[in-house]
C-alpha cells in the first residue's frame, strides 16, 4: 500500500479545514492501495485553525501539524511540510479547496507510471481582479524568460516523489521559491490540468502589496536578472553620453552655442533616477545575502501534532 501525504499550509483557516479534511476523505476512499497522511502547517494563524486541526487529529491520527511561533509565510510552511512528511509521495495543496482534490487521482496514476514531479497547470486563474491577473502574467513571463522554464500557467499544487522530497529538503538556503525549485531538481515530470475553484470560506489573504513583495523576493532569490538589467541601463546610458557629446563638439566646432540647458536637466534627472534604482537592486541583492550569512532558522516550530 502507498502512502500519499498532503501538506497544506494554513493562516486563518479556521473556516476551511473541517470542509477540507472531509473532502479529502471522501477522495481517499475512492482510492484503492493508498492510505495518506494530512501535514497541515499552521502559519502562526491569529483565528482557531490550530484548535480546529487538533480536535480532528484527536479523532483520526492521519492528521498532523506543525504549527510555527508565529507568522513566517507560505515558503515557510512549505518547506516545514516537505521536511516533515513520511510519505512514498506529497502533494501540495492550498486548504480553501481552489487546488481541487479530484485531481489527485489523476497525480497518482502518472506518479505510478514513473514521473517524479506532476504538475498542475491551471486551466484558468478563477475569479481575480484584471490588475492582479495582468501583473501575475507579467511577473511569470519576465520569471520563465530569465530562468529558462515555463512557468506562466504552474502553481503550488503538484505532487512529488520522495526523492524530490529528499532533495528539497536538504537545501539549505532560507529564502526559497518553492515554485520555481519544484522545476530546478529536474526529474522527470508530467503535467495534469485543472481549473481553479471558488474559495470554500474566507477570503484571500494576498492584498496587491504582497503579491508584489512576493514577487520581488522570488525574483531577486531565484534569478540575477535585475543585475544583467542594471548592465543593460549603463551601457544605454553610456551611449547616450556618447552621442550628447559628439553633438556638443559638433556644434562647437561650427561655432554653435550650445543652449540646452533642458537636455542637461533632463539627463541629470534620468541618470540620477537610473542610478538609484540600481544601488536599490544591488542593496536588495546585499540584504537577502545578509540575512543567508545569519543562517537564522527559516522558521520556529511551537507545537507538533504526531
Amino acid at each position: 500500500m502507498k502512502k500519499i501525504s498532503l501538506i497544506i499550509p494554513c493562516f486563518n483557516e479556521e473556516l476551511s479545514v473541517t470542509p477540507f479534511y472531509d473532502v479529502i476523505v471522501d477522495t481517499f476512499k475512492k482510492m484503492q492501495n493508498t492510505d495518506f497522511e494530512l501535514m497541515f502547517v499552521n502559519d502562526g494563524s491569529r483565528d482557531h485553525t490550530f484548535e480546529i486541526i487538533e480536535s480532528l487529529h484527536e479523532k483520526d491520527n492521519r492528521v498532523k501539524c506543525i504549527s510555527f511561533s508565529r507568522n513566517f509565510g507560505k515558503e515557510a510552511a512549505l518547506f516545514a511540510g516537505i521536511r516533515s512528511v513520511t510519505g512514498d509521495c506529497a502533494v501540495i495543496m492550498d486548504a480553501d479547496l481552489q487546488h481541487p482534490p479530484a485531481t489527485i487521482p489523476e497525480m497518482f496514476k502518472l506518479w505510478t507510471e514513473g514521473y517524479d514531479v506532476v504538475e498542475g497547470i491551471k486551466n484558468t486563474r478563477g475569479k481575480e481582479s484584471f490588475i492582479h491577473k495582468a501583473f501575475t502574467s507579467v511577473f511569470y513571463n519576465t520569471l520563465s524568460k530569465a530562468i529558462g522554464m515555463d512557468m506562466r500557467n504552474s502553481s503550488d499544487y503538484k505532487l512529488l516523489d520522495r526523492k524530490v522530497i529528499n532533495e528539497l529538503a536538504k537545501l539549505k538556503e532560507r529564502n526559497t521559491f518553492f515554485r520555481a525549485l519544484s522545476f530546478w531538481v529536474g526529474y522527470k515530470k508530467a503535467e495534469v490540468h485543472y481549473d481553479v475553484q471558488k474559495r470554500i470560506a474566507g477570503s484571500s489573504k494576498w492584498s496587491f502589496g504582497s503579491l508584489v513583495k512576493y514577487a520581488i523576493q522570488n525574483v531577486v532569490s531565484f534569478t540575477y536578472a535585475p543585475l544583467h538589467l542594471i548592465t543593460i541601463f549603463g551601457m544605454f546610458f553610456v551611449l547616450v553620453g556618447l552621442i550628447v557629446g559628439i553633438d556638443a563638439l559638433v556644434s562647437y566646432c561650427h561655432g554653435k552655442a550650445a543652449a540646452g540647458y533642458p537636455t542637461i536637466i533632463f539627463l541629470i534627472f534620468l541618470s540620477t533616477g537610473a542610478i538609484m534604482s540600481s544601488l536599490g537592486v544591488v542593496g536588495t541583492y546585499i540584504a537577502k545575502i545578509y540575512d543567508e550569512v545569519k543562517a537564522r532558522p527559516q522558521y520556529i516550530i511551537a507545537e507538533k501534532l504526531e
